[in-house]
């Protein structure tokens, strides 16, 4: 298929057009009901993630399925992975959320974490998750960092070594450069510093419990009030980065946008707040297997509408559809019940 950088159709509710209010709403809304088992899977290296399944499950052995990644400091309880894991199901999809590491209900085993280029363990779940669903179509979805990540992945990896039918980027941050400059600049900060408290609190537990290769004290941790300060002392020297300027560069997938092999959406809203307006602009032209949408509204991983004096989120229905294009016609017939 052709590439295409089009609009997106979501119109947000009335009154609601502001980014932060988009970013936020969803925090405000009726959290899903959405019953997971929780699975343990040891990686190659010693360490473990933890993927949460969302029940109850179709019977079917050929079920399609649907992968979620999270972003930054994100899990089973974000609003949004809630939203699609609920309307994977209720399609009739196996839908499973992989946690990056120490994300999950439990610290994962190593010094080092997470970050938004790190593909080798999301590679080995795919792989898992081919061996054991054999029959079934995969499609993987990534929001935010786990979006980055995805779309490196998928453009690393080619058309041929990864067992997707298609992949869904949900406000990649695809410039992690620039992105780290919209947060550290204005309203981006609010932002910056909610996110930063999260892994600083994670990273003083561990930084008292277990012996980690970094040269920061908890005072100097607390002193990092930028990602790219928090990037420099610690994803970098975790990671095996010189510093976070190296990190961003070999990290940010938006320099392989032409490179995808596989069916890929991309879902963007230009007035995102952790990212530059102009962020296509940067990047070079996706491939023809690509698809970018493009709202004018949305924040970050917002996406609210109203539909008949509610509010819904758009970014689902659009998942919805997706999912439904990609998969087989008659797969409302597998949909188990769902509250």
């Amino acid at each position: 298929m052709a590439s295409m950088i089009v609009s997106a159709d979501f119109r947000a509710a009335p009154g609601l057009r502001n980014c932060h209010v988009q970013t936020l709403l969803p925090r405000l809304l009726p959290l899903r009901q959405v019953v997971r088992d929780t699975e343990i899977i040891n990686l190659p290296d010693g360490d473990f993630v933890e993927l949460a399944w969302a029940r109850p499950a179709p019977r079917q052995a050929n079920a399609p399925i649907f992968l979620l990644f999270h972003g930054l400091e994100g899990s089973f309880d974000s609003p949004y992975a809630r939203e699609l894991l609920y309307v994977a199901s209720r399609l009739g999809w196996r839908a499973v959320l992989m946690h990056f590491r120490g994300c999950g209900q439990a610290p994962n085993r190593l010094p080092r974490a997470y970050h938004s280029g790190d593909t080798a363990d999301a590679y080995w779940i795919v792989g898992q998750v081919a061996q054991r669903f054999p029959q079934s179509l995969i499609v993987a979805a990534g929001v935010s960092l786990g979006a980055n990540m995805l779309v490196k992945l998928v453009a690393e990896q080619g058309g041929d070594g990864l067992p997707l039918a298609g992949a869904i980027a949900i406000n990649a941050p695809l410039d992690l450069a620039a992105s780290a400059d919209a947060l550290n600049r204005g309203r981006g900060r609010f932002y910056q510093r909610y996110l930063l408290a999260q892994l600083k609190r994670k990273l003083a537990e561990r930084l008292t419990t277990s012996s980690l290769p970094l040269r920061l004290t908890p005072l100097q941790l607390q002193k990092l009030d930028s990602f790219w300060a928090y990037d420099n002392e610690v994803t970098a020297p975790l990671h095996g980065f010189h510093s976070a300027s190296d990190y961003y560069q070999r990290a940010s997938a938006g320099p392989l946008l032409g490179e995808i092999e596989i069916p890929m959406l991309i879902l963007h809203a230009n007035d995102d707040p952790f990212m530059p307006g102009d962020l296509f602009t940067r990047l070079p032209a996706p491939s023809p297997s690509v698809r970018v949408e493009v709202a004018a509204n949305g924040g970050h991983v917002g996406y609210i509408e109203a539909c008949r004096g509610r509010l819904r989120s758009w970014l689902a229905r659009r998942i919805e559809a997706q999912l439904m294009q990609w998969a087989p016609q008659n797969l409302r017939q597998l949909a188990p019940t769902l509250p």
